[in-house]
């Protein structure tokens, strides 16, 4: 009979593992509405020397453009429209022997601003946005998000561990536009800023 409780013990631990690897990667997102709390993300801000369109069109790029060979690892459209589309993202986790997979809503407003609306993810809830003013000859972008979570303090403390990759991802993601932008804003043609 000692075997049976040795059975469940594993059961048990597997479970907990399954969920726990469903949790981190997105596949099973736990949104029961008990006990939310909200904490915000950013802000982040990075200027840039190109152009408010040159760094509109570097973020809008994957979802309303040709998506990059480099990129299709990353986002992959799921449904399109002219300024509003679904996109799964997908961010290595766990050394890189993971994929979280969120899904969101990505909303543009040309040329200030990039709204997103998870759908589905690690955490019930995440608002964020991209905000782009002209600052000098080149802009200023700025990243906020509020990330809610379920179940009172461990909701909130699976939300402070989510936030920090989250922002970092974002950190990553705000270098790469600088330097996108900037590098466009300097071909012949692309409205180079003179600084």
């Amino acid at each position: 009979m000692a075997w049976i409780g040795g059975l469940v013990a594993v059961g048990a631990a597997g479970g907990a593992v399954a969920g726990y690897l469903g949790l981190v990667t997105g596949a099973l997102p736990l949104d029961v509405g008990v006990g939310r709390r909200s904490r915000t993300l950013g802000p982040q801000t990075v200027d840039i020397e190109a152009p408010r369109e040159v760094v509109f069109d570097v973020i809008a790029q994957p979802y309303l453009g040709r998506t990059t060979r480099a990129m299709r690892e990353k986002v992959a459209v799921l449904e399109r429209g002219s300024d509003l589309v679904l996109a799964a993202h997908h961010t290595p986790v766990a050394g890189g022997r993971l994929t979280a997979t969120t899904v969101e809503t990505v909303k543009f407003t040309r040329p200030e601003r990039v709204g997103f609306r998870l759908v589905r993810g690690p955490v019930p809830a995440v608002v964020e946005s991209f905000e782009l003013s002209e600052r000098g000859p080149g802009t200023r972008l700025e990243y906020t998000g509020e990330m809610g979570t379920d179940l009172w303090a461990l909701g909130q403390w699976w939300g402070s561990v989510v936030a920090q990759r989250w922002e970092a991802t974002v950190a990553a993601s705000l270098s790469a536009f600088k330097q996108e932008s900037e590098r466009r804003a300097a071909l012949p043609g692309g409205r180079p800023v003179n600084g």
